[in-house]
């Protein structure tokens, strides 16, 4: 799940907006946090996805509730009778919008996401870089499903870039897999 920088979750995309005019409008996230209850606890490898995800995501994004002029915002995601919350705030603490999604769209993209997931990370250890290449093309192919499924169950009500989709999907799948 490397990016530019090592990370997870930041493959590149055709159609990506600038995140410095994102920033300077205000369309872009300032904090993100995940209800502690529920996820729980995970493996190392899920722990470091998510802390980076989020980093990564606070970094730079492209986000905006629909028919919402002014930022920044803040996300709260969590999980409610098996559904994605998604609470989006205002930087101030005014409240502008909660979504909540049903997550079984993303139930056999995440469940595949995490087998080739473990894959790759046991790859790492063991296989040569060929092997370990098409692993990661493998899941980078399932973690933009997931992010382009994302997008369009939110498409009339929130705008973010395919990188932002991403990242958010990340933090999506560690919920979603907990859950």
């Amino acid at each position: 799940m490397p990016d530019r920088k090592g990370h997870p979750s930041a493959d590149a995309a055709p159609g990506a907006q600038d995140a410095g005019a994102a920033a300077k409008s205000g369309r872009r996230l300032v904090a993100v946090t995940i209800d502690e209850a529920s996820i729980g606890r995970s493996s190392a490898d899920i722990e470091h996805e998510r802390a980076v995800a989020i980093y990564d995501l606070i970094e730079e994004n492209t986000f905006c509730p629909i028919g919402i002029d002014s930022g920044p915002f803040t996300l709260h995601i969590s999980l409610a009778e098996g559904k994605l919350v998604l609470d989006v705030k205002h930087e101030d603490g005014r409240q502008v919008v909660t979504h909540i999604l049903s997550l079984t769209p993303f139930r056999r993209i995440v469940r595949d996401y995490f087998m080739i997931c473990d894959s790759y990370y046991e790859a790492i250890r063991h296989a040569t870089p060929a092997q370990i290449e098409t692993i990661d093309m493998a899941r980078r192919g399932l973690h933009n499903e997931g992010s382009e499924t994302l997008r369009e169950r939110l498409k009339e009500k929130l705008d973010f870039d395919f990188d932002t989709a991403r990242r958010l999907f990340t933090l999506i799948s560690v919920l979603h897999w907990k859950g």
